[in-house]
């Protein structure tokens, strides 16, 4: 039986404008009279996570916990101060960000208190960041990280909408990246994420999951994108929303009709969560760690 649900927010728990779906709120509802714990897990910041869920009904969401920044930060619904923290080597944040400056990348720079640094950012992609928090705009001159103040840095997004160019370029870029010290990841179908080595969806969630004593057999992942790969395969059920990529899709044991826009969740509490109730019980005791 399904104890633990982490989801992906963007194109997956969130509708193109960055907000929950109506279909979702009343999936969230059923899920908390269920007692099944909802865990958003992002690629994003958690200030920018709790920003798309500002207008949820916060009984629903009270007691669970966020994973974010890919896995690396775990905190405490409501709680500023992350129980877990992972960040880039500081040497290797620079390289790439020089690189992508004279290459003229679009790029987004993530920082644990939760700003999203975007440089040289064009009219699509201002768009899709309209409806995220924290998001500054720098002006194109800085050419090291020294923007960033004392402040270490999580990871770099290089940005192309063409997603197969993109991934040339991961592919490309690959050999010549210290596999001890920083891994390659895509998102959204137009980014390209370095991040800390060894951080993971699915080393957050199963982290989070010890934390709270709850087996991998009873979690459920969802997702849509590569950075969702490694929390589909850690779960006992991993699920892909409808709109899921292709290379995504193979990790998936399930994918749904609907997609992340229509509100997925809903179909994935009928069909997943609903019958482990349908003998009567009403309610899991979850654990209050």
């Amino acid at each position: 039986m399904i104890r633990m649900i982490a989801s992906d927010m963007d194109d997956t728990f969130l509708d193109g404008a960055h907000r929950v779906p109506a279909p979702n709120i009343a999936a969230l509802e059923r899920l908390h009279e269920l007692g099944v714990l909802f865990v958003p897990c992002s690629g994003r910041p958690y200030p920018s996570i709790m920003g798309n869920l500002e207008d949820v009904d916060q009984r629903l969401l009270t007691g669970t916990y966020v994973i974010s920044l890919n896995g690396g930060f775990i905190n405490r619904y409501g709680q500023d101060e992350p129980l877990t923290s992972v960040t880039l080597d500081r040497s290797v944040a620079e390289e790439l960000y020089r690189r992508g400056m004279d290459e003229h990348r679009i790029m987004h720079v993530y920082v644990p208190s939760g700003t999203i640094y975007t440089q040289g950012v064009r009219d699509a992609e201002s768009s899709y960041l309209a409806g995220m928090r924290g998001v500054t705009a720098l002006t194109g001159t800085e050419r090291d990280l020294g923007f960033v103040g004392d402040e270490d840095v999580v990871k770099i997004l290089y940005v192309d909408t063409d997603f197969d160019a993109l991934q040339r370029l991961g592919e490309r870029l690959r050999p010549d990246l210290d596999a001890t010290r920083v891994a390659i990841t895509y998102s959204a179908r137009r980014y390209l994420e370095f991040v800390p080595a060894g951080m993971d969806k699915g080393v957050g969630v199963r982290r989070l999951a010890g934390m709270l004593g709850i087996d991998m057999d009873e979690v459920m992942s969802i997702g849509d994108s590569a950075n969702d790969i490694s929390m589909l395969d850690a779960a006992g059920i991993g699920v892909g929303v409808a709109n899921v990529c292709e290379d995504t899709r193979a990790h998936c044991d399930a994918v749904t009709a609907a997609t992340g826009e229509q509100g997925a969740l809903a179909e994935i509490l009928q069909r997943f969560i609903e019958p482990g109730y349908a003998h009567g019980q009403t309610k899991l005791g979850l654990p209050t760690t």
